[in-house]
């Protein structure tokens, strides 16, 4: 396992209520290196998607540390997380998120327009990608011409597009079907065999159990962090 790619301290967010400040999330200290995969788990309310927000520079903490491949970001202006979030991550969500005028070649493609990089080498790097996920002979069909499962695996495409150090998933397969969801997770296992370091929420036992560590949270702290037979054998 490499050196860390997250590491949190005292890590806590609050917001603003009718009836006062409201601590969503309460001094937690996780580490998590680099080619690890990981579950983030615990019931509504539990804090586990304000710790994804964090984790993802959509939001700032109230108090604590964030260290980002080594650097502090907790405290970045907007500007600066928007420019590591294209550079260090990728996202896939519960709801795809796919543009439906846009051809899954120029969805995978769109986060390199913010890079700044050139149109071929942008759809040439969406059609590989494509490829990888198997998907290389729809590059040109719109999404809502495929299933799914087949637009989750564009999702996964365009996250990876930058070449992320860490790929953050939250809920992924919440819009699938059983069958479809393995399948979905063991395109996640094959991306992690490649050393890609994933975090993936989830309130799915089944699909927790293809994580290599399940890490849980209730009331705004984390109350385990094991490692599954899959890691420990």
């Amino acid at each position: 396992m490499g050196d860390s790619v997250i590491r949190v301290a005292g890590l806590g967010k609050s917001y603003a209520t009718a009836a006062g400040l409201f601590p969503a999330l309460k001094g937690v200290d996780l580490d998590i290196r680099a080619g690890e995969f990981i579950a983030i788990m615990g019931p509504s309310g539990s804090g586990k998607s304000t710790f994804m927000n964090l984790l993802g520079c959509l939001d700032t903490p109230t108090v604590g540390d964030y260290f980002l491949a080594g650097e502090n970001v907790a405290h970045m202006d907007k500007d600066a997380l928007a420019l590591l979030r294209n550079r260090m991550l990728g996202f896939v969500f519960q709801g795809f998120n796919l543009l439906p005028r846009m051809s899954l070649q120029d969805n995978v493609a769109l986060p390199l327009v913010y890079a700044g990089l050139d149109r071929e080498t942008r759809q040439a790097r969406a059609r590989d990608l494509l490829a990888k996920v198997g998907l290389g002979k729809y590059a040109e069909s719109l999404p809502n011409r495929i299933s799914g499962g087949q637009q989750q695996r564009v999702a996964i495409a365009r996250a990876l597009v930058n070449t992320p150090r860490l790929i953050l998933a939250d809920e992924p397969t919440g819009n699938l079907d059983s069958h479809t969801s393995e399948e979905i997770m063991r395109l996640f296992e094959e991306l992690n065999g490649e050393g890609i370091t994933i975090v993936l929420v989830t309130h799915e036992p089944d699909i927790a159990a293809h994580c290599k560590r399940q890490v849980r949270f209730l009331d705004g702290q984390i109350v385990s962090d094991v490692l599954s037979g899959k890691e420990a054998s």
